[in-house]
């Protein structure tokens, strides 16, 4: 792993940080020397995830659990984090769940569920983030959407949609943000081998069928999402913001 010296020491929030790529950015900020503060719902994954780490890194992650449709209860855990960590000057928006969905089937609470889950909470963790990056003085955020909603893929339209918005949300908020010296990017991923993708979407034809349209013949995994986002968070990129890196071995 590359090393980020501005890094050692700093402060990050990450959502849905107990799995999958969420977990792999816990694990990459803490292996950095960050101090480290994750929220999520899945209590035993999470707090596995500490243990495993703890006297491994400089500073064992903090582990906040709470429910990203909750929106108090998250920006509660965004408070408390800036509060127990001294600020936070990081924060990264990861945490999605990208269920299948056919357009027959869709209802309105569906739909107005599957925006909480994958769209609404980015901006109001931002919100909630936003003293402690102000207070910074040189803050990063970053959104994590997908390549999903440029593929034309026909069987989760609610999830495309608001990965797509999440797009429109992050150039917003680099534009309104940028005079704090604030900056905001997005990374979008291509089809990453989680354990979550493995047991319930990708089998070896999918997996087949993706690296014949891949630059990189092979698959990717959670830890190819690590390096991109340590840069995005680090002095490195001070000058990059309101932009979005697509992560996906060359698909598109």
């Amino acid at each position: 792993m590359a090393t980020f010296a501005d890094l050692d020491g700093r402060s990050v929030f990450i959502s849905g940080g107990g799995s999958g790529i969420g977990a792999a950015l816990v694990e990459g900020f803490a292996r950095a020397g960050a101090r480290v503060a994750f929220v999520d719902i899945a209590e035993a994954a999470s707090r596995n995830l500490v243990a495993c780490l703890a006297g491994t890194v400089p500073h064992a992650p903090l582990f906040l659990k709470a429910d990203i449709r909750d929106v108090d209860a998250l920006q509660a855990a965004v408070r408390h984090a800036g509060e127990a960590l001294g600020g936070i000057g990081v924060l990264v928006n990861n945490a999605a769940r990208d269920d299948r969905h056919d357009i027959e089937t869709v209802t309105v609470d569906y739909w107005d569920e599957n925006q909480a889950v994958n769209l609404r909470h980015l901006f109001f963790a931002a919100q909630a983030a936003l003293p402690f990056l102000t207070a910074d003085g040189g803050g990063s955020i970053i959104n994590f959407s997908s390549i999903a909603y440029l593929l034309n893929m026909g069987e989760l339209p609610a999830y495309t949609t608001a990965k797509a918005g999440i797009i429109g949300l992050t150039k917003s908020l680099a534009g309104r943000l940028g005079p704090h010296n604030i900056r905001v990017n997005a990374v979008l991923p291509g089809m990453v081998l989680t354990e979550r993708q493995r047991r319930l979407w990708i089998d070896e034809a999918t997996i087949g069928a993706m690296l014949d349209k891949q630059c990189l013949k092979r698959a990717l995994e959670a830890q190819d999402l690590v390096g991109p986002c340590l840069f995005l968070a680090s002095n490195l990129s001070a000058g990059i913001t309101a932009q979005s890196i697509i992560v996906d071995g060359g698909t598109l």
